[in-house]
C-alpha cells in the first residue's frame, strides 16, 4: 500500500514529541505538508528541523497553548487551511478521585477535549466544502478501561470517542471522515522517563521494564509489551489516507489487545 498525501496540509496538535511527533513524521514522509505544534518555541523549532528533510510537502511550526480558546484561534488564524486534523494534544496525571479538585477536571476537559472541539469546529466546514478531509482524535483504551487512579483522564478520553462518532455522523454523505484511535500503553518519552529509575536500577532494557509495567497495570494485554510510537502512528497515517475512505465513526484500537471485548 502506497500512501500518498502530496498536496494535503496536516495539523498535528501536541506534536513535538511522543506519539504526536511520530504521527507528524509519518505524514511528512507520505508527502503531506505538516504543521507541528507545541508550547515551547525551542521544542517546536527542534521538531521542525528534524522533520524538514524527510518529506516533499514541507514542515511548519506553530507555538501556542491549544488548551485555550485563544491558542486555538491563533492557530486557525496562522494556518487557515487544513485537510488532515490530528487532535493529539493531551495531558495525564495520576490522582485519586477524592483528591482531584474541580480545577483539575476543568483543565483536563479544556486540554484533552475542547482543543479538539474548537479545532474541528474551525476546520471541518472547509473540509466539507472541498468534499475531502480527515479528522482523527487520539483517545486511549482508557476511554473504556477507565483507570481508577485517574478517572478524570478516562472521562476526557471517553468524551473524545463520543465527539468523533458524533462528528462522523454530522459529516454523513461527504468524503470527510472522523475517527478516534485508542492506543494502549505506549513507550513514549513520557513513559520512558517514568520507568527510567527502574531501568537504571535493574540494568534491563527499557523495553523489558516497559513490558513488566504493562503486565502489572494492564495484565489483559495480548502483546504483553508496550507499543512503540511508530506502531500507533502507522494506524493514524492510514486513517488519514485516501485508502481509508470507508472507515469513519470508528474507534480504532492500537491497544495490544488490552480491551478484552470482541
Amino acid at each position: 500500500m502506497q500512501i500518498d498525501l502530496t498536496g494535503r496540509t496536516a495539523i498535528v496538535t501536541g506534536s513535538t514529541g511522543g506519539i504526536g511527533l511520530a504521527i507528524a513524521k509519518g505524514l511528512v514522509t507520505s508527502g503531506a505538508h505538516v504543521v507541528i505544534n507545541g508550547r515551547r518555541p525551542a521544542a517546536v523549532a527542534q521538531a521542525v528541523e528534524a522533520l524538514s528533510a524527510l518529506g516533499r510537502g514541507g514542515v511548519a511550526g506553530f507555538t501556542g497553548d491549544l488548551g485555550t480558546a485563544e491558542g486555538c484561534a491563533a492557530l486557525v488564524a496562522s494556518h487557515p487551511h487544513c485537510d488532515i486534523l490530528i487532535n493529539n494534544l493531551g495531558i495525564f496525571e495520576q490522582k485519586d478521585f477524592f483528591e482531584t479538585p474541580d480545577a483539575d477536571w476543568t483543565r483536563f476537559f479544556e486540554v484533552n477535549v475542547m482543543s479538539g472541539v474548537r479545532l474541528s469546529r474551525a476546520y471541518l466546514p472547509g473540509m466539507q466544502a472541498r468534499d475531502w478531509g480527515r479528522v482523527v482524535f487520539i483517545s486511549s483504551e482508557s476511554a473504556f478501561n477507565i483507570p481508577v487512579e485517574m478517572i478524570h483522564y478516562g472521562f476526557s478520553k471517553t468524551a473524545q470517542v463520543t465527539i468523533a462518532r458524533g462528528l462522523a455522523e454530522r459529516m454523513a454523505g461527504t468524503n470527510v471522515t472522523v475517527n478516534s484511535v485508542l492506543p494502549g500503553p505506549t513507550l513514549s518519552e513520557g513513559l520512558a522517563e517514568m520507568l527510567r529509575p527502574e531501568q537504571q536500577k535493574t540494568g534491563r532494557t527499557m523495553e523489558e521494564v516497559a513490558a513488566d509495567f504493562v503486565m502489572q497495570h494492564r495484565p489483559s494485554s495480548i502483546i504483553r509489551r508496550a507499543a512503540s510510537v511508530d506502531e500507533v502512528a502507522n494506524m493514524v497515517v492510514y486513517l488519514s489516507s485516501p485508502q481509508a475512505s470507508a472507515t469513519t465513526g470508528a474507534a480504532v484500537r492500537v491497544d495490544g489487545g488490552v480491551l478484552s471485548t470482541i
